[in-house]
Parts: structure tokens; C-alpha cells; sequence
């Protein structure tokens, strides 16, 4: 495969991704059209519907004349062929051959109708049903949709609860060793304090002849000599 091959495979790919994330973040917004629209095709059904059966009423009622029509016309041949007027009688029963093709062509029509009605009141009727339990459906979904974004949020502020919590929890830590460090800092300038003071003290004490000066060499030298009596 050619480098422009593969590119052009991959730009498909890459617009092919990108149609499904459209798709997928407004699929309840997509199928609440599908259904306006499957529910405006559905009245359109019935609109038709009421227009076949209006024609179908009026093919049954033109059937209706036609057959009147016949039988007046078939009384008007028998009484012109009881006069022996046997002419009359042909014209007659030109005509009724007339009303007769008519009659046909209107009964053909019903049927005709009528069996659009039929198969038309059954696909409205189904389409009316599976509309219905689709839209249960979308119901259940957007439903589940909102729970879902509802534990979604709680577990995201929980998980940020923790998170903080954990800052807050080593915040706490360090305040907790910085005072400590304090603290010691503190212990030990008071202990150095006091040595400072207990130094002042003997030096004080000293100098005044009531302790004993420190060790120079003619008192230790004495003491050697003590030491060898």
C-alpha cells in the first residue's frame, strides 16, 4: 500500500471516529427525532388511510347507483319487449350494458380500496404498537441515562472529597512536624539558656571564694606531694 493510500485509509478512519463520537454523545437527542419523525409518518399513514376510505365509501356508493341504475333500466327492457317494441328494448339494454361496464369498473375500485384499507389499518395498527413500546423504551433509557449521570457526579465529587481529604491530611502532617521542630528549637534554647546561666552562677560563686577556683598547677603539684608522705 502507497503512503497516499495509507493516509487517505487513515483520514476515513479518523472521520469515521469522529461521525461515531457525534453520534454516540447526541444518540438520545437523535432518537427522540427518529421517533417525531416515525410518529409524523405514521399520521401521514392515517391520512392516507381516511382519504382510501373516503374513496372507497364513494366507489360503494357509485356501485350502489350503478345497480338501481340497472335494475330500473332492465324493467324499462322488459316492458318495451312486452309492447313487442324490440328496438326499444336493444337501446335499453345498450344502456344497461353501459351502466353494467361501469359497474364492474366501480366494484373493481372497491375491491381495490377496500384491501388498501385493510392492509393499511393493519400496518398502522403495528407501526402504532412498536412506536408505543419504543417509546417506553426511550423512557426506560433516558431513565437509566439519568441515574447513571447522577452516580457518575456523586462518585466524581466523592473521589474529589477523598482527593482533598488526602491534601488535607498531609497538610495536617506537616503543620504537625513544623510544630514539633518548634517545639524541640525551643527546648533546646531554653537548655541552653540555663547552662548559660548556671555558668554565670559559678563563676559568681567562684569569685566570691565560696566554691573552689578550677585546678591550677601549684595545687595539683601539692597534692602529688601529699601523696608520697
Amino acid at each position: 500500500m502507497s503512503i497516499w493510500n495509507k493516509v487517505m485509509t487513515a483520514l476515513k478512519g479518523a472521520t469515521n471516529e469522529v461521525g461515531e463520537s457525534i453520534v454516540d454523545s447526541n444518540a438520545l437527542r437523535i432518537l427522540d427525532q427518529e421517533i417525531r419523525e416515525a410518529s409524523d409518518q405514521l399520521q401521514k399513514s392515517k391520512t392516507q388511510l381516511a382519504s382510501i376510505m373516503a374513496k372507497q365509501k364513494l366507489a360503494f356508493q357509485k356501485c350502489a347507483e350503478l345497480k338501481e341504475k340497472i335494475s330500473e333500466y332492465e324493467a324499462y327492457a322488459m316492458k318495451a319487449l312486452e309492447k313487442g317494441d324490440e328496438a326499444l328494448a336493444t337501446d335499453v339494454a345498450t344502456k344497461i350494458a353501459d351502466y353494467e361496464a361501469q359497474l364492474n369498473s366501480e366494484q373493481e375500485m372497491e375491491q381495490s380500496f377496500s384491501g388498501s384499507v385493510t392492509s393499511l389499518k393493519k400496518a398502522i395498527t403495528d407501526a402504532e404498537a412498536n412506536l408505543r413500546r419504543l417509546k417506553q423504551q426511550v423512557d426506560t433509557v433516558k431513565a437509566t441515562e439519568s441515574v447513571q449521570k447522577a452516580q457518575a457526579a456523586t462518585a466524581a465529587r466523592h473521589s474529589g472529597a477523598n482527593s482533598k481529604m488526602a491534601t488535607a491530611t498531609e497538610s495536617l502532617e506537616r503543620i504537625k512536624q513544623r510544630q514539633a521542630e518548634r517545639a524541640a528549637q525551643m527546648e533546646a534554647a531554653s537548655e541552653m539558656s540555663g547552662d548559660v546561666a548556671e555558668n554565670d552562677l559559678q563563676s559568681k560563686l567562684k569569685a566570691a571564694g565560696i566554691t573552689d577556683s578550677d585546678s591550677n598547677a601549684s595545687s595539683v603539684l601539692e597534692r602529688l606531694k601529699a601523696k608520697q608522705k
